[in-house]
């Protein structure tokens, strides 16, 4: 009896044993993910990705920039990450968005247009720490020099040359001056301009249904003109036909000294051809104009004798 009441004993004490040392591991380990999550919280150590840098500002107010990939251990409270800034390329829209900016072009047309610049940090003292919010500051340089381009040019070039437009920009983002005799976008932000693209340039709406408009009335405008080029064909092939005929007449029966050429006009008028030939007798060449000044005769042609059968 006094042996299995023994063994009750250690087993209870070994059942203790074992739930405090179960009990102070997880405490341990709760301990040590604590102070490991209260390190990385406040970053004492701290990681540099690949393409990356860190900006660190020290206790005495010295900024330095950290580029080696990898863990960096620094002191909490005497040291503060300012901030991380990606090495890799970067995009930049024309007036901070991808929507379309409205500009004016150099004939005062409105136009609607949106551009992207690509560009990669390579120099972090001057973007990180001789500027101050350095991507804002390099919006409003860049579309400054963009805006100055695109509002010189004529709406043809900006909406037909829009390739040569694209490459001129791109130099200028690269060499130009922000100002002259002052630094380049690359030079002043320690910047790499990689691209630009300009990828839409068109009218607004009112302006393309204007320009429909137009073009509705000068095909209407040149149909006319095409069928009034045509009717005054007409009248000229007209005219000269009318002008060969009476000339065929008055050479066949005018007088050489053209005394009777108003006589014949005026006959033409009166349009009596046929009543006048039949007023004619045989064999008579002679016929008289009436209602003409001075009575005008005039000697008909005489009739061609007909012609013999084919075969006589």
């Amino acid at each position: 009896m006094a042996d299995q009441i023994s063994q009750k004993i250690i087993r209870r004490a070994y059942v203790k044993t074992v739930v405090r040392r179960v009990f102070a591991f997880v405490m341990l380990c709760g301990l040590i993910y604590g102070m490991a999550a209260l390190i990385y919280a406040t970053k004492t150590f701290y990681k540099v990705k690949e393409n990356y840098a860190v900006v660190l500002e020290r206790f005495g107010g010295d900024r330095e920039a950290v580029i080696d990939v990898g863990w960096h251990l620094r002191l909490p409270f005497f040291t503060r990450i300012e901030q991380e800034v990606p090495l890799m390329n970067q995009e930049l829209y024309l007036g901070g968005s991808t929507e379309p900016m409205r500009i004016i072009s150099g004939e005062n047309v409105a136009l609607w247009t949106s551009a992207l610049m690509t560009y990669r940090i390579r120099n972090l003292q001057r973007w990180a720490i001789e500027n101050l919010q350095p991507q804002q500051l390099l919006l409003g340089d860049y579309d400054g020099i963009v805006k100055d381009i695109l509002q010189a040019q004529p709406v043809n070039n900006l909406i037909s040359d829009r390739g040569k437009i694209k490459e001129e920009i791109f130099k200028a983002l690269k060499k130009r001056p922000i100002n002259v005799g002052g630094p380049t976008l690359e030079e002043k932000y320690g910047i790499e301009v990689v691209s630009f693209v300009l990828k839409e340039t068109r009218f607004g709406d009112k302006l393309v249904a204007a320009t429909e408009e137009k073009k509705r009335r000068e095909l209407i405008a040149e149909a006319e003109n095409y069928a009034a080029d045509q009717e005054a064909s007409r009248i000229r092939k007209l005219y000269a036909a009318y002008l060969e005929g009476v000339q065929a007449l008055q050479k066949g029966l005018g007088r050489p000294d053209g005394s009777t050429d108003r006589a014949i006009l005026q006959f033409l008028v009166q349009q009596h051809w046929a009543s006048a030939y039949e007023k004619n007798q045989e064999g008579q060449n002679t016929m008289v104009i009436q209602n003409t000044p001075g009575q005008a005769s005039l000697a008909l042609p005489a009739p061609a004798p007909p012609k013999p059968p084919e075969g006589e």
